[in-house]
């Protein structure tokens, strides 16, 4: 379910959140669907459960996923995650990548393309309605 590269210099439990996001975000997991037990996940990956418990503690503390006592860890469901402070950050992330793309020739037409992608991949619980397209 997770593949982890041991010889990338990103740390294991940074990983594994990354992982988890994408099957979030591309709605392999679903909303209140139960996350593989710390004990599984270490079993089956032979890496220590406190790495595992890392990972989902940082999952919960972003909103992805909460916990439930003694039942574990599920996900959380989309409305949960809050999404303004979150995109913010993003696009502090993205904007410098949207400008260097920019400057190696990208056009707006290419853009919107590969937010059409994106979107079909996955990415449909962001689409706000059409006042979104209004800022493009």
């Amino acid at each position: 379910m997770f593949e982890l590269d041991v010889r990338s210099r990103k740390p294991i439990y940074e990983q594994l959140i990354d992982n988890i996001k994408e099957l979030i975000v591309t709605r392999v997991l679903q909303p209140d669907e139960k996350l593989p037990s710390v004990r599984h996940v270490s079993k089956e990956l032979t890496i220590n459960p406190n790495t595992i418990q890392k990972a989902y503690r940082e999952l919960e503390r972003q909103g992805f996923v909460y916990s439930a006592s003694r039942k574990g860890y599920f996900v959380a469901p989309i409305d949960w995650i809050s999404n303004q402070g979150k995109l913010e950050e993003m696009k502090e992330q993205f904007q410098p990548l949207l400008k260097e793309a920019i400057y190696m020739g990208l056009t707006k037409k290419e853009l919107i393309r590969w937010f059409e992608e994106a979107e079909k991949e996955g990415g449909e619980a962001g689409d706000s309605g059409p006042e979104s397209d209004q800022n493009i």
